[in-house]
């Protein structure tokens, strides 16, 4: 069985009782810890490093990770306004979007960075922001994402210019007078640091051909090991081997580029966990399943259905010290969803993958851990009217502190009109 990970089940049992379920908890001390593994990653002449604010964009969190050293890196131009309203400096934001925000010009003007994701978008920024410098995202032509819904790179991939039509965002550039000092790509590549070094070599080669660029983000997508038998990437070993590319292309191309990284996952998704209570126990017959129903689900996190993802489950009995067997069970969310579960089959959401759990029972706690990605962010909030639940900051000392109150069917409501 999984055991917790930051938690203990008696800091369990008081935060279900005094902010109720279902109820994100980040922790400060992982949170900071893992802000300065990333902050420390080798390179060879510099490095900015950036949060991916999508995958768990609170306030709280963008405030301390600024605080230790983190940049910041939005998906949109809403992102960027609410890390602007978080306190965040422009200057300190860099617009990464498949849209183009819609007050482009203002955002800019205030001193947030801007990556151009198509041709379209170049000439956009050109005729805006003519004798300028920009950067772009580039797709080098090849991705490593588990499955196409997590692959943003190659062919299968919609995200930035592709790399045989460098020299039209070239063309735009020119007819603007904006110089290209920037080059952005993401590839996701898990764990692996031949992978790394495999995809870091792609993106040095399309930069070679880029002779004003002096800073190269290679984006995020380093693995972590939600589950005890994943492997997790090792940035000291990814970063020295990337390092050495680094030098290797200044010692050929006369140019020492800047490295940037913007991871998400890493930097947030073991130090989250959904805390939910137990509302029932059932099963489908001798030869059927046991169900545990929870009072979240996909509303909180839809990982699970959408890529079979598997996280972290432990019951946590309501009385301290209570003798309890073990058994085996599925999880099923509070939605009207067939979809809703969250012991799928690895990797597969049509499966079902019972889990070896304390025998629970109706009030108990059940956490699911390694929620601090996309979780939130990335949920199907306000299916069947359920509210967005609240969201506490586990301080360093223990103290947990409400970062986001509970929404109310009120607010779900205010602009139906």
């Amino acid at each position: 069985m999984e055991s917790l990970a930051f938690l203990t089940e008696d800091q369990v049992r008081c935060i279900q009782t005094e902010f109720g379920t279902p109820l994100f908890v980040y922790d400060e001390r992982t949170l900071e810890r893992r802000a300065r593994e990333v902050l420390a990653f080798p390179n060879a002449f510099g490095l900015t490093a950036r949060f991916a604010m999508k995958s768990l964009p609170n306030a709280a969190v963008l405030r301390l990770f600024h605080r230790l050293g983190l940049r910041i890196d939005a998906s949109s131009g809403y992102e960027a306004e609410r890390a602007l309203r978080a306190g965040i400096p422009a200057a300190d934001i860099q617009i990464t979007a498949q849209e183009l925000p819609k007050d482009l010009e203002g955002l800019i003007r205030q001193g947030c960075a801007f990556n151009a994701c198509s041709v379209l978008q170049l000439n956009e920024y050109g005729r805006l922001f003519p004798n300028t410098e920009v950067s772009v995202r580039v797709n080098p032509g090849l991705g490593s994402g588990h499955s196409n819904r997590t692959n943003v790179g190659g062919p299968s991939a919609s995200f930035g210019i592709w790399h045989e039509h460098l020299d039209e965002a070239h063309g735009v550039a020119a007819r603007h007078g904006v110089r290209i000092t920037g080059m952005h790509t993401h590839i996701g590549s898990g764990s692996d640091p031949e992978m790394w070094v495999h995809c870091a070599g792609l993106s040095l080669d399309i930069a070679a051909r880029m002779p004003e660029v002096t800073r190269l983000s290679l984006g995020g997508g380093y693995k972590i090991a939600r589950m005890s038998t994943e492997k997790e990437a090792n940035l000291q070993d990814i970063g020295g081997r990337m390092s050495a590319q680094f030098e290797a292309f200044a010692l050929e191309h006369g140019r020492k580029l800047h490295l940037e990284v913007e991871p998400g996952t890493y930097l947030v998704a073991n130090a989250g966990a959904l805390i939910c209570t137990v509302i029932d126990v059932v099963d489908t017959g001798a030869s059927g399943n046991i169900f545990i129903k929870i009072d979240g689900g996909m509303t909180e996190n839809t990982r699970p259905s959408l890529y079979g993802a598997q996280h972290p489950i432990v019951v946590v009995p309501n009385e301290a010290g209570a003798a309890r067997g073990e058994g085996d069970y599925l999880v099923a969310g509070h939605c009207c969803e067939s979809g809703d579960t969250f012991t799928p089959a690895p990797d597969n959401p049509e499966g079902l993958g019972p889990r070896r759990l304390t025998r629970p029972e109706a009030g108990d706690a059940l956490v699911m851990e390694a929620c601090g990605a996309y979780c939130s962010s990335m949920s199907t909030k306000n299916y069947n009217s359920f509210p967005e639940c609240a969201e506490v900051l586990l301080k360093a000392d223990g103290t947990p502190q409400l970062i986001r109150r509970r929404q109310t069917l009120d607010q779900i409501l205010e602009n139906e009109v």
